[in-house]
């Protein structure tokens, strides 16, 4: 029998302790994974908004974990086109989308090309969203007026506060 690729797609932004445990996982089941990294332009599409971290530096993050053998560039959504660029034997999911419309559908698709899809636990209490609503509270997007004594930049005459 051949070597058992496997593939763990995602976004990557805001690495934490979630992302770790879902590759870590994945390479448990496989002879060899591939993380799959969205394009930012495929963020943008997917989510409405841009990565926080860019494509570049998650690429250099996800490449630095152990668990990792390559990774590739995801540019399209759907993943029986990245299957047939990558051709895995086993694609991993958090268990947050099991039973969803969308991968209960590719469930079926992955079947009919011999693909296993396999669900990890979720971290419930790490992820990427709750990472970027938590520096949103702490760098709002307009900053309120400074506090009475707070620096606010140079003096006149260049001394700085």
């Amino acid at each position: 029998m051949g070597e058992r690729l496997g593939y763990a797609p995602g976004v990557f932004d805001l690495f934490h302790v979630g992302h770790l445990n879902i590759l870590r996982r994945a390479r448990e089941h496989c002879d060899r994974l591939v993380a799959g990294v969205c394009s930012d332009d495929l963020v943008v599409r997917m989510k409405g908004r841009p990565p926080v971290v860019p494509l570049s530096e998650r690429l250099q993050i996800v490449r630095s974990v152990r668990y990792v053998d390559e990774t590739f560039v995801a540019t399209v959504e759907d993943k029986i086109e990245i299957w047939k660029q990558v051709g895995f034997d086993v694609i991993f999911k958090g268990d947050d989308w099991l039973g969803t419309e969308v991968w209960t559908s590719l469930e079926d698709r992955f079947a009919k090309v011999g693909v296993e899809v396999v669900y990890f636990p979720y971290t419930v209490h790490t992820s990427s969203t709750l990472l970027r609503d938590a520096l949103r509270l702490l760098v709002p997007e307009h900053p309120a007026e400074p506090l009475p004594g707070q620096l606010t930049g140079p003096r006149p005459g260049g001394a700085e506060s």
